[in-house]
């Protein structure tokens, strides 16, 4: 796998390319300002780009500017975003861009090495990786339809497809069979109006849009 590394801090920077490193995982190129990322990305054609959110010269969102700016450039380019906070506005426009392979990870996340490797491998492979808290605070922001029509067991079954996790997982969180997981997953299917068709796409897709909906 072939990573595009944008931070702006240089023990994170640092700390992040070693973690690849030690799984094989080929940092092409690591710089700590948005132009410099979409450069970059737009040279490399990376397999994922990890971008934080605030970086020079305001150290607000152009992170976030830069992640929209590469993906406008290389289309469906997976993006993993790290921040220490949830900026609303463009992080909306990230993940509910109607592709997969994004990714909203806090930063403290990145001290579980495992749960950040799975996150770094899930996003390169097309996937969602959501931090609960991004989640929550999206959510905060209003429901609307179709996502109104979920039970609220269905709601909790999407809120966990969000975060990344698997059928089985989702049930042992739960307590539930996996049997029971994919009826609810079916459900949630048929109520969002996502028609047959391969299981991971539609996944994505119904992901997409709880994301979406605030």
């Amino acid at each position: 796998m072939r990573v595009v590394l944008a931070e702006d801090a240089v023990l994170l920077r640092a700390g992040v390319q070693r973690l690849l490193a030690d799984e094989d995982i080929e940092t092409v190129a690591a710089v700590d300002n948005g132009d410099d990322l979409v450069r970059a990305a737009t040279e490399h054609k990376p397999d994922l780009a990890i971008v934080d959110v605030r970086m020079p010269p305001t150290f607000t969102d152009e992170g976030l500017r830069a992640a929209l700016a590469a993906r406008e450039a290389l289309p469906g380019l997976p993006v993993l975003v790290l921040s220490q906070y949830v900026e609303e506005s463009y992080a909306v426009e990230l993940l509910s861009g109607g592709a997969g392979g994004v990714g909203y990870l806090l930063k403290e996340r990145v001290a579980d090495v495992a749960e950040f490797l799975d996150a770094v491998r899930r996003v390169a492979r097309g996937g969602t990786a959501i931090d609960p808290e991004v989640i929550a605070q999206l959510m905060a922001r209003g429901r609307r339809n179709p996502l109104d029509a979920l039970t609220p067991r269905e709601s909790e079954v999407l809120g966990l497809m969000a975060q990344g996790l698997s059928n089985t997982a989702i049930g042992s969180t739960l307590v539930v069979s996996q049997g029971a997981v994919e009826k609810h997953i079916g459900n949630i299917f048929a109520k969002l109006g996502l028609e047959a068709s391969a299981e991971e796409h539609r996944r994505v897709r119904a992901v997409l849009t709880y994301l979406g909906r605030a």
